[in-house]
């Protein structure tokens, strides 16, 4: 048996793990170094949590080897106990700690200092106030977890894996809930971690966060290995391109047969909105019979600014102006009642209601905008369902089969129907085709051309850089959280769009 090199903690080797109908990972390799931070990068659905699990033992391994420094033979972790007592740790964005309990309690939970069999308070808090120091963590050890804040928790979790001899720090989409100042004491902890040999799996979605902190980047794609690089050699513009793929169909331009309206009358004009944890103060106007489309990689901040419009997440700065007039949303059905439907991009959580049938399905938004005093009659029903099963071609047995029965392109299609019968005149369509066929996906986009030609005001948000190509007349990009800019005419190509969502230069700077 080959020895691992001395520099090498981690080595994951031909990884492969399916599900139902599903190849998550496809012959992956990971290697991580001792002494390095190393980020793991990839859109929804490349399978990074599928490696973090497999490698802690949530899932176990179809194919392939793990090797652990020191460790000559594989290793198999049947499950996130086995990966601990093994030196691999994991912190997640939902800290997995006990609120109710206190600082030092936490760090040392299940292993408590004991003296003559009882729990030795005295030292437990000595030996956490000496564990925080030694990490520059500015905290009294006898403080509730519950009265600090997420990053200060987030911190202390670190604390306690590093106790316990880590030597694989994973830290999953840790900064999601911080802001600036904190976001920068978690790197001054990193570093000094990487400083003393533990080598950090980073998990982001913020490219700025990825150029400030990382020594090197491996990039996931659809299961599969696309590549690992130092930093170095991989400026942001190349990293948006290796994680986005340049795999675009050849469909033809469906834009060249529809009348685009440029000049129609400002709809929505969001003037400073934003909410805090979610989304930047941010300017936006759409105009009527206008598609704008919104790019940028996963948790850049695309759903979250719609949401901000919609309120869904109630906007706590800024202004918003529908048809030129101030108003107040303080909720979903306000933003309802004055024009607006909203797509939602998981249709299966916020979506669809599983359980009822495709008629209820399309009629449910209509009766909610109308109230419980004006119930729809039940032809009423029936004629707005199979409207929209005959306009929108949704294969069904009849419009009284549950939803959970079809296709997912076909329920995507019934909640686009329950959309439209509440004639709205601005409609936020988020991811409408995702994990549907291209045959489905070419009718969605050529339902929303038509729909603003005849005067709608769309926004729309797709994870493919060709299809926002095909769908929209102009494209705002936002990048962590905040919109960077805009796009229009000749500046809509793809590597417009990928050098706007790396930041202008394609460079690391």
């Amino acid at each position: 048996m080959l020895k691992m090199s001395e520099n090498i903690v981690l080595s994951m080797k031909g990884i492969f793990k399916s599900f139902p109908g599903v190849k998550a990972l496809q012959n992956v390799d990971f290697t991580l170094k001792k002494g390095e931070i190393h980020a793991l990068m990839g859109e929804n659905g490349a399978g990074k949590s599928t490696l973090i699990k497999v490698l802690t033992g949530v899932y176990e391994i179809d194919e392939g080897t793990i090797r652990l420094d020191g460790i000559e033979s594989p290793i198999v972790n049947k499950s996130p106990q086995d990966a601990q007592n093994r030196g691999i740790s994991t912190v997640y964005q939902e800290v997995n700690l006990c609120p109710n309990l206190t600082v030092a309690e936490n760090l040392y939970i299940g292993r408590e200092p004991r003296k003559a069999g009882f729990i030795d308070w005295r030292a437990m808090n000595k030996k956490s106030e000496r564990l925080l120091k030694s990490l520059g963590i500015d905290i009294n050890p006898t403080r509730n977890l519950e009265e600090c804040s997420i990053a200060m928790q987030q911190m202390i979790a670190i604390a306690r894996a590093v106790d316990m001899k880590c030597k694989v720090l994973i830290l999953d989409e840790p900064t999601s809930s911080l802001d600036d100042e904190e976001v920068e004491k978690l790197f001054v902890l990193m570093r000094r971690l990487r400083d003393e040999g533990v080598g950090i799996i980073f998990v982001t979605h913020f490219l700025e966060q990825v150029y400030e902190v990382c020594d090197r980047i491996t990039v996931l794609r659809n299961g599969q290995l696309v590549g690992e690089y130092s930093i170095k050699e991989l400026p942001r513009v190349m990293l948006v391109a290796k994680m986005m793929g340049k795999d675009f169909d050849d469909l033809a331009d469906i834009k060249g047969s529809h009348k685009m309206i440029t000049d129609g009358e400002p709809v929505i004009e969001a003037e400073g909105l934003g909410h805090k944890g979610t989304i930047r103060p941010f300017q936006l106007t759409v105009r009527k019979g206008e598609v704008v489309g919104l790019s940028g990689l996963l948790g850049s901040g695309r759903s979250e600014l719609v949401r901000a419009i919609y309120g869904a997440d109630k906007a706590d700065t800024g202004i918003l102006k529908v048809k030129g007039k101030e108003v107040k949303i303080k909720s979903p059905l306000d933003a309802m009642k004055l024009g607006m439907a909203y797509l939602p991009e998981d249709r299966k959580e916020d979506g669809m209601l599983a359980d009822l049938s495709v008629r209820e399905n399309i009629i449910i938004a209509l009766q909610a905008k109308r109230g419980m005093f004006h119930p729809m009659k039940r032809k009423e029903m029936e004629e707005a369902a199979d409207k929209y099963i005959e306009l929108l071609q949704i294969k069904t047995a009849g419009r009284e089969t549950p939803i959970k029965s079809l296709s997912g392109g076909n329920q995507q299609k019934v909640i686009i129907g329950r959309w439209l019968l509440t004639n709205p005149e601005y409609l936020i369509l988020d991811e409408p085709t995702r994990g549907i066929d291209i045959g489905t996906k070419t009718e969605i986009q050529k339902l929303v051309l038509d729909l603003a030609e005849q005067g709608m005001a769309v926004t729309f948000i797709s994870s493919e850089v060709d299809e926002m190509l095909r769908t929209c007349s102009r494209m705002a990009i936002l990048r962590d959280g905040r919109k960077v800019g805009e796009l229009e005419g000749h500046e809509m190509s793809q590597d417009g769009i990928m050098k706007a969502i790396a930041g202008g230069e394609s460079n690391n700077e």
